[in-house]
């Protein structure tokens, strides 16, 4: 364990191991991935998927050895008993940080099987990264504006389109396909100008959660939701690299999913959507009182060990 060292050195160790972490598996899956452009045949190509998740299997489990390698952070965790890694997951959870991810990764990886984000359509170029998730399968969704679907009506869909054929590859191999059903990171900000109406969340969106039941449904037994707390305020990246995150409370929950949101056409049955936004709303009713109820204890938990 390196965290006795200066948090700026553990932030550049740990960004070392990262760097090196990235560009040792991406040479390893780029190699891999060349058959699926070249020669996409499908009973080809779930072979190949099965290798390029495997690799990302063992990239992510690297990233849990610099984690424990480099950091000093006291982890809080329930809810991963009985988890299957031969199922198929429907993973929701709240946004607040690109720690989020890494958190999550590491406490599900081989548990269930290998996560597939919901992403941005500009992520994609990203270096590296952009190709290993295009390459993975991760939906890329354009989010147009209101405004833009106005003066391009002929855009309207397209993302739930781009969702569609994402969601029918996974229904090949075992697969878990995770949504911040909020859309974007949680900030104090963003929380005043929505006026939400939730204390630590901002308001969900229905709309991927809707299409992936409508494909997958009945490969979904349960929905996994996961809820990331951080009782010492909202880290960055360079906060976790440098090892300053020393408490992650996670709680994780299999929820049954109702017969009736399987399968409705959300985008022009007004009953089915409905439906779908009274039973998010009420999700993330309950994950916003167990965020308060978390807080609280950990808050108490910190003045306990003040006194003492």
């Amino acid at each position: 364990m390196l965290n006795f060292l200066p948090s700026k050195l553990l932030g550049a160790i740990a960004g070392f191991f990262l760097f090196i972490n990235v560009l040792f598996w991406f040479i390893i899956f780029f190699v891999f991935s060349i058959p699926k452009i070249l020669l996409p045949w499908p009973s080809l190509l779930k072979i190949i998927n099965k290798i390029l998740n495997w690799i990302g299997e063992n990239w992510i489990a690297c990233n849990s050895g610099w984690m424990w390698l480099t950091q000093k952070t006291d982890w809080d965790v329930q809810g991963v008993e009985d988890l299957n890694y031969k199922g198929w997951y429907l993973v929701v959870s709240n946004h607040q940080s690109w720690v989020d991810i890494l958190v999550m990764q590491h406490l599900l990886n081989r548990k269930i099987p290998l996560l597939k984000f919901f992403i941005k359509r500009e992520l994609v170029k990203v270096p590296l990264m952009g190709f290993v998730w295009w390459a993975l399968d991760y939906p890329f969704l354009y989010r147009y504006s209101s405004e833009y679907l106005k003066q391009h009506p002929e855009q309207e869909g397209k993302d739930f389109e781009i969702m569609r054929r994402s969601c029918e590859k996974f229904s090949y191999i075992p697969t878990s396909v995770m949504n911040f059903l909020e859309g974007t990171r949680f900030t104090r900000e963003k929380h005043d100008k929505q006026k939400s109406e939730y204390k630590f969340l901002l308001r969900p969106k229905s709309g991927g959660l809707a299409l992936a039941l409508n494909v997958l449904g009945e490969k979904f037994n349960n929905i996994l939701d996961v809820t990331i707390v951080y009782p010492g305020g909202i880290p960055g990246f360079g906060d976790f690299l440098c090892g300053r995150i020393k408490r992650i409370v996670v709680r994780m929950r299999t929820i049954e999913i109702p017969k009736k949101l399987l399968h409705g056409d959300y985008e022009k049955d007004p009953a089915f959507r409905d439906s779908m936004h009274k039973w998010v709303q009420k999700l993330w009713q309950e994950k916003d009182r167990q965020i308060q109820f978390l807080m609280k204890k950990a808050r108490s938990k910190q003045l306990f060990f003040c006194a003492d």
